[in-house]
C-alpha cells in the first residue's frame, strides 16, 4: 500500500511538469495578431513598445495571441537586422497582395488576416470557430488537435512559432543608428505541419527548442488567413 502511494507521489510532478506545455484554446475565435517590423526602420520601436506593453494584459493568450515578424527589406539601409528573414519578407508580400495592395509598410498589424489599424488592444472575438490544442512533448515532438465547429473540411495546415523576449540590440547603422532597442513576442522560428481528421503532429528540431512562449495557428491548406490561434508561457 504504501509502496503505491510513494509512488503516486512521486508521479504527480511529473504529470504536472508534462501539463505545463498544453495549451488550449476555447471554442471562441483567438485572434492571431501579427506585427511586421524592423530594426532598421525609426517608426518600428514605438509600435514594438506597444507590444511588449502586452505581456500585461489579462487577455493575452486568451483573446489574441500577438507575433512580431522582422522583416529585411530595410537591410538595405546600413542595417542588417538580426532578426529579419526573407521568409517574413514573403509572409507580408502576400498578404498585401490579398489584399490587392502595390506595397508593404513597417510597423505593419495584421489581425486575422486583414490589415489592422486601430490603437487599441483587439476585443474578444465573437465568432465560434473550433478548440485547438498543441501539446509540447520530449525531444521537441508536438501534439495538435483541432476540432472545427463546421462541418466539411477536414485538413488543415499547421503553424508553429517559438518566440523570443527581452531581447536586445545595440543598433549601429541605418535609421535606428545609437539606439539600444529590445523585442518581445518575436518569432524566432516557424516550423509548419498538417492536420488531419482531427489530429496532427511535427518535430520542432534542438536549434528550434521553444524559448519564452510558444504561438500556434491553423489556415486552411496553402492559405495565409489564420482560423483558430493558441499560445501560452513556456515552463
Amino acid at each position: 500500500m504504501w509502496l503505491i502511494i510513494i509512488i503516486l507521489m512521486l508521479g504527480a510532478p511529473l504529470a504536472a511538469r508534462a501539463a505545463d506545455n498544453i495549451f488550449v484554446s476555447g471554442p471562441q475565435k483567438t485572434h492571431l495578431l501579427e506585427l511586421f517590423t524592423s530594426e532598421g526602420c525609426s517608426s518600428c520601436p514605438p509600435a514594438e513598445a506597444w507590444l511588449s506593453k502586452l505581456k500585461a494584459e489579462p487577455r493575452l493568450w486568451k483573446d489574441f495571441v500577438p507575433v512580431a515578424f522582422h522583416v529585411d527589406y530595410w537591410d538595405r539601409l546600413g542595417w542588417r537586422d538580426p532578426f529579419a528573414a526573407k521568409e517574413w519578407t514573403a509572409r507580408q508580400y502576400q498578404y498585401a497582395a490579398n489584399w490587392k495592395g502595390n506595397s508593404v509598410y513597417t510597423p505593419g498589424f495584421v489581425l486575422d488576416g486583414a490589415e489592422w489599424r486601430n490603437t487599441g488592444v483587439p476585443s474578444a472575438a465573437g465568432e465560434t470557430v473550433g478548440s485547438l490544442k498543441i501539446s509540447l512533448e520530449k525531444e521537441g515532438r508536438l501534439i495538435a488537435e483541432f476540432r472545427p465547429v463546421k462541418s466539411g473540411a477536414s485538413k488543415f495546415d499547421l503553424h508553429v512559432a517559438r518566440l523570443g523576449f527581452n531581447l536586445k540590440t545595440n543598433v549601429t547603422g541605418g535609421e535606428n543608428n545609437g539606439r539600444k532597442l529590445q523585442h518581445d513576442f518575436i518569432v524566432l522560428s516557424l516550423v509548419d505541419g498538417k492536420i488531419t481528421e482531427g489530429k496532427g503532429e511535427l518535430k520542432l528540431t534542438e536549434t528550434d527548442a521553444p524559448i519564452g512562449a510558444i504561438a500556434a495557428w491553423v489556415t486552411l491548406p496553402d492559405q495565409i488567413e489564420p482560423i483558430q490561434a493558441v499560445g501560452g508561457w513556456l515552463h
